[in-house]
């Protein structure tokens, strides 16, 4: 859930500032910063702190509201297995809005498997998790080019050192659960095991996953797929702020804590034993521009 969407409930609710400050254990300044548009970058915590409260109370409201016949304008809420509510736009406008898949997606059953994943025209950016379709936004120019340096010193590093181990880059898709109603399309993965990859896709979990962060994907990347990684064997999750020039990095087969690391820092990589570093000085150093 972002921010925008954080402020359009806000509104439509008429929660206060001190009313998501208590919900949310959070300063009023902050909230109060974050909700009149000075703070347009929130630290992690905040984050989810914000979509802990949003996600437990006020999509529960709305979710109520959205399943009335005569309100389909609004955006639908989905209900996760964890018992939140996933934030998506509603899936008329696509260009499989019609389909039989599509009427599965808007419905609050859903009951998406991968043969419907398949069956969506070319081109459609969704993924599957746990039954339910999430759309995907297309990619920035910052966010496709740190993947492809990411992606790039993962391929150097093999080339010169050998083993099994094959890098990957979006769009490649990951059968994840090895079942029928979940494909993730990782920004850049690992797969070790190369008995995981057929010709379609790589089927079973990756050893190491990178997302790179937007705007429009943070509780996807932050909450439901790092849980969705660490339960399916994900050995080590990267995910890329570009916004705030941080990697937050999980190691799984030690502790379920990320270790912060910023955009002038080497950042080892665990399941190569830390022989294998990459350089986010020298990937800013070919981005900084945008940031100017």
């Amino acid at each position: 859930m972002t921010i925008k969407e954080m402020i359009e409930i806000k509104k439509a609710n008429g929660y206060s500032n001190q009313y998501i400050a208590d919900k949310a254990g959070l300063p009023l300044g902050t909230v109060q910063k974050i909700f009149s548009g000075n703070t347009t970058s929130p630290r992690h915590q905040t984050i989810q702190a914000l979509n802990k409260m949003f996600s437990g109370i006020a999509a529960e409201e709305l979710y109520k509201d959205n399943t009335d016949n005569d309100k389909t304008d609004k955006k639908v809420y989905y209900r996760t297995d964890e018992g939140q509510y996933a934030n998506q736009l509603l899936m008329e406008k696509r260009s499989y809005g019609q389909t039989t898949t599509a009427k599965k997606i808007i419905g609050n059953e859903t009951t998406g498997t991968i043969d419907d994943y398949i069956a969506l025209p070319e081109g459609t950016r969704v993924e599957l998790i746990d039954g339910i379709f999430y759309d995907m936004a297309a990619p920035t120019f910052i966010h496709q080019r740190i993947s492809a340096m990411i992606f790039n010193q993962f391929e150097n590093f093999v080339n010169e050192n050998g083993g099994d181990c094959i890098p990957s880059i979006a769009p490649t898709d990951v059968q994840l659960d090895c079942d029928d109603r979940t494909m993730v399309q990782p920004d850049v993965l690992i797969i070790c095991d190369r008995k995981k990859i057929i010709k379609p896709r790589v089927v079973g979990a990756p050893d190491l996953i990178v997302e790179v962060l937007s705007p429009s994907n943070w509780y996807m990347d932050i909450i439901k797929k790092k849980d969705k990684y660490k339960n399916a064997g994900v050995r080590e999750y990267w995910i890329v702020l570009p916004e705030q020039k941080k990697v937050l990095v999980y190691n799984f087969e030690k502790s379920g804590e990320y270790v912060e690391y910023s955009f002038e820092d080497k950042i080892p990589v665990a399941i190569w034993d830390n022989k294998c570093e990459v350089d986010f000085a020298y990937i800013y150093e070919k981005i900084s521009f945008l940031y100017d």
